[in-house]
């Protein structure tokens, strides 16, 4: 997946992320689960308070990684979209568990089953071992990569608004692949 994927419409790219390989390591999962977040129009975005330390990866060049942390415990990967100077992302909400899937398990020792194991953001950059570390490092070549299955089958897309936010929850920005027991609850 090129930059050109990145660079455009933080909806269109959290659609389209559905089905595809995230990896990290040796541990992957198929994205099931994403939200779009819109720049600096959107209060529910980081990027609605302008360019700060913590933002400014989201206004660069499209295709890279924006980590941060979250309620003082979690940290979130969001891909960076839009052409650069425009701030728009996708947060990667859950993954099916594909490769590594006994690492993840040892990274998360409270995940019981399968589905459990990455069907949240912060659980999946758990299970990858994806942290802050990573913010601002590429998509198309760093250590985070993303890239099309071998075989990519048509998937129904479910769109509903975002969850667990209190500014914009009700615009319909979250995309899920439908009936996958993956997502998050």
């Amino acid at each position: 997946m090129g930059e050109e994927f990145y660079s455009r419409d933080a909806a269109l790219v959290a659609r389209e992320c559905l089905g595809k390989i995230l990896a990290h390591g040796k541990t992957a999962g198929r994205i099931v689960e994403t939200e779009a977040y819109l720049g600096t129009t959107d209060l529910a975005a980081h990027a609605s308070r302008g360019i700060t330390e913590r933002t400014k990866v989201l206004f660069g060049p499209p295709g890279r990684a924006y980590v941060y942390f979250i309620y003082g415990m979690h940290e979130c990967l969001n891909f960076v979209s839009e052409p650069e100077g425009r701030a728009g992302c996708v947060l990667i909400r859950a993954l099916q568990p594909l490769s590594g899937i006994e690492t993840m398990f040892r990274r998360r020792p409270k995940a019981r089953r399968l589905e459990d194991l990455t069907s949240g953001p912060a659980k999946l950059t758990q299970a990858l071992a994806i942290t802050r570390k990573l913010n601002g490092s590429s998509l198309i070549d760093g250590p985070i990569t993303v890239r099309r299955p071998m075989h990519e089958s048509p998937i129904e897309i479910d769109i509903t608004p975002r969850i667990g936010i209190t500014h914009c929850a009700d615009w319909p920005l979250r995309f899920v692949i439908a009936g996958s027991l993956f997502a998050s609850r």
